[in-house]
């Protein structure tokens, strides 16, 4: 399987998250529908999560909640 790793500024440091592209697609939706940064998206999934929770995970169960409530 193949990940697509993209680099951002979460929280004033540089950190990189690697998704598949079709989680990437998701989110890359949902920016340009709401018109805000990636890196917003992400530090507000961040925010959210359990701390035990890896990010890439949380970003994951936040685009199959967004699927489950299209």
């Amino acid at each position: 399987m193949a990940f697509v790793k993209r680099s951002l500024s979460l929280h004033g440091h540089r950190t990189s998250l690697a998704l598949e592209p079709e989680f990437w697609e998701v989110v890359d939706e949902h920016v340009a529908a709401e018109q805000r940064s990636l890196a917003s998206l992400i530090a507000e999934i961040d925010d959210n999560r359990d701390p035990d929770d890896p990010l890439s995970s949380a970003v994951r169960v936040w685009v199959v909640n967004q699927l489950r409530t299209a």
